[in-house]
């Protein structure tokens, strides 16, 4: 198993040949419990301060358990990311837009006004 290629690749291929021989959950469901779960550890190491090593593995181990999800629902995980950071990126640009459209520079722009953007842009455009 070549471990040059794409990590949620790898990950995906891993999580098969577990699977291939029965170390797998029968259902999504234990997937979604593993993220709860990592998602708990990654906040516990962060909240104490651990070392930036243990940090790394719990958000590695998160992202593990996201693409086992992924597997399980029968989506690619490199195509499900792409395809949200497309979003993100498109609607990015409409809040830059937006911003510049109102005069509202990003940079001094606070967390809230950049939210407001967001959420706009976020809508639904009501065709008539």
């Amino acid at each position: 198993m070549a471990k040059s290629g794409p990590s949620l690749q790898y990950a995906t291929k891993i999580q098969k040949r577990a699977a291939d021989v029965g170390f797998d959950w029968p259902n999504a469901d234990g997937a979604f419990e593993k993220i709860i779960e990592e998602s708990a550890e990654i906040r516990q190491a962060v909240a104490s301060a651990s070392d930036p090593e243990t940090v790394r593995m719990e958000l590695g181990d998160l992202l593990f358990s996201v693409v086992n999800l992924s597997r399980h629902l029968g989506h690619d995980a490199e195509q499900a990311l792409r395809d949200a950071s497309d979003k993100f990126r498109n609607r990015f640009e409409q809040v830059e837009q937006l911003a510049s459209t109102r005069g509202i520079d990003l940079e001094s722009a606070t967390l809230a006004q950049l939210d407001a953007l967001w959420d706009e842009v976020k809508k639904p455009k009501i065709v008539q």
